[in-house]
């Protein structure tokens, strides 16, 4: 990249997308769009699986959940859009199973989409993916610490292949107390039988996972005694080491390097007060550990994403740490066809509707993503790079429509007056606890870098 060179980088959240958007003309939206599309890149977090309807079953999952379909013709409309990089290895990756991760491949190409994340193997899923432009070569490095059982994508040996899945990153959740609830809790493993049901294991082969006397294994989750109580989250030291080893390995073969990330889990004092997720105010400690590992490994942007609300920035040695760029499309309730197991976590029967289950799982928009105005009221992100220097950071905050129509709400438009102020004093105020100072212009959010 030449000295001097001006580069600018888009992040953007989840894309949740069930129907066209290219079809609405507003002013501001198309405003945005045109932004978007003088980038030169655009990333987003892929929260779907690209797949045509019953092409092949839904993947089982007991209790059911959502299901994410994104037919392969919308991808088109991330490209009007302007996004041309993506990763696709979060939550909804397998809702088609195995088939589905490799299929979706496929249908990105196509789309001439960069895209990084899942693979046919773990080497494939962690590897960088990049992007081509008159500006430089832009590396992704996509990791999701949010994964189901057997999505993970497995390494290959010299004698067995690997497994097709995602750059899944595992962690250790640890609740912190005191030595009185540790006592309690050692005391009623023993009493319900818990301790002898963990000897049978070791004695059945399972590894000796007992940890060191302040540490105590219940019911399969870690508590460690602390002088007060919280909720510590710990990355895995491998997949820590070989993320950061592949952008590392990125960063000397692009001029630029994202990392993204994608995990539902948070952290903070408010992990013990909010009602509803979008309440919490911090991610979780491993997301930041690994967050910063990247950047010293030599990412020019960490960018997660996952509990759907817009979180602080942080400026770190000069790079840009974005701790949430929350939703950016998020038509979640515009699914047309969903599996047997949905309708019955509902309790509804063979002849049930997708309508039929957003009431259900929504109750008149009272509950759920439906229900909470904030899932609504987002932001995204845009990274001004001058050569090897990032010198600006802009935040847009956008209006997701939680009063709108169901058949409008999910799409972004630029938040404006209230609602802006709103959303740009919560970045603001997040932000000032990394000592990242987020000047308020109007309707658009600051950060200058040097």
């Amino acid at each position: 990249m030449a000295t001097g060179t001006k580069q600018t980088i888009a992040l953007l959240g989840d894309i949740v997308m069930t129907r066209t958007i290219s079809v609405f003309r507003e002013p501001e939206f198309i405003e945005m769009r045109e932004m978007l599309n003088a980038s030169d890149v655009v990333f987003a977090n892929f929260e779907a699986c690209v797949h045509p309807y019953l092409d092949d079953p839904h993947q089982q999952r007991e209790g059911g959940g959502t299901y994410i379909t994104t037919e392969p013709s919308l991808l088109k409309e991330l490209k009007w859009l302007g996004v041309n990089m993506v990763s696709r290895g979060s939550s909804h990756a397998d809702d088609y199973g195995v088939k589905g991760i490799l299929e979706a491949k496929g249908y990105f190409d196509d789309a001439s989409i960069v895209h990084a994340g899942a693979g046919r193997n773990l080497a494939e899923a962690r590897a960088p993916a990049y992007l081509e432009t008159a500006k430089g070569r832009t590396a992704l490095v996509a990791a999701s610490g949010q994964f189901r059982p057997g999505v993970r994508a497995g390494d290959q040996r010299y004698d067995t292949l690997g497994h097709p899945g995602v750059n899944g990153f595992r962690h250790k959740e640890i609740y912190e107390v005191d030595a009185a609830t540790l006592a309690q809790l050692r005391e009623i493993g023993e009493r319900i039988g818990w301790e002898a049901e963990l000897e049978r294991r070791r004695n059945q082969g399972d590894p000796d996972r007992r940890g060191p006397i302040k540490t105590y294994n219940f019911l399969g989750k870690t508590f460690r005694l602390a002088d007060n109580f919280a909720i510590r989250t710990e990355p895995n030291a491998l997949d820590l080491r070989e993320n950061v080893r592949q952008v590392r390995y990125a960063r000397s073969m692009a001029d630029r390097v994202i990392a993204s990330f994608h995990a539902h889990e948070q952290g903070g004092e408010t992990l013990f007060t909010a009602k509803r997720r979008s309440d919490v105010e911090a991610v979780a400690d491993y997301t930041l550990q690994y967050g910063r590992a990247c950047i010293d490994a030599g990412a020019d942007i960490f960018v997660s994403h996952g509990p759907q609300s817009p979180m602080a920035v942080e400026v770190y040695n000069g790079k840009a740490l974005l701790h949430g760029v929350g939703a950016f499309i998020f038509q979640i309730e515009l699914i047309k066809y969903l599996p047997a197991e949905a309708y019955e976590r509902y309790g509804l029967g063979d002849r049930a509707t997708p309508a039929d289950f957003l009431e259900a799982r929504y109750q008149g928009g009272e509950k759920g993503h439906a229900g909470d105005p904030l899932q609504w009221e987002q932001a995204f992100a845009v990274c001004d790079f001058e050569g090897d220097h990032l010198k600006q950071i802009r935040i847009y905050p956008l209006d997701l429509g939680h009063r709108r129509s169901r058949t409008d709400r999910g799409r972004p438009v630029p938040a404006r007056a209230e609602m802006a102020e709103r959303i740009l004093r919560r970045v603001q105020r997040l932000s000032a606890k990394y000592g990242t100072k987020v000047d308020i212009r109007g309707d658009v959010g600051f950060v200058d870098v040097g």
